[in-house]
């Protein structure tokens, strides 16, 4: 496998992982009791962006590393695949 097609597959894999950790520990302004003028009360009070963005590289580099892991040792081949799926063979 080339370094683009890695650094690809790896970016494709940060952004679902940031995707689902976006909600994590959202509290919005309306919860929080204090909302600020003009804007929306459903707003999060606190994104802590620099935090979620951290924890989306750490388990992306972990979800990257069982792919990377899985496809080089060819433990699952794309037979597998078809046969969980019921596809039939050729």
């Amino acid at each position: 496998m080339s370094l683009p097609t890695s650094i690809a597959i790896y970016f494709i894999i940060w952004w679902v992982v940031l995707f689902a950790v976006l909600p994590w520990g959202v509290r919005s302004q309306q919860e929080q009791g204090a909302i600020a003028p003009g804007s929306d009360p459903g707003a999060p009070a606190r994104p802590a962006l620099k935090h979620k963005l951290a924890w989306t590289t750490i388990i992306a580099g972990i979800v990257f590393a069982l792919w990377y892991v899985v496809y080089s040792y060819r433990l699952i081949a794309l037979d597998d695949v078809a046969a969980l799926l019921g596809i039939p063979l050729r």
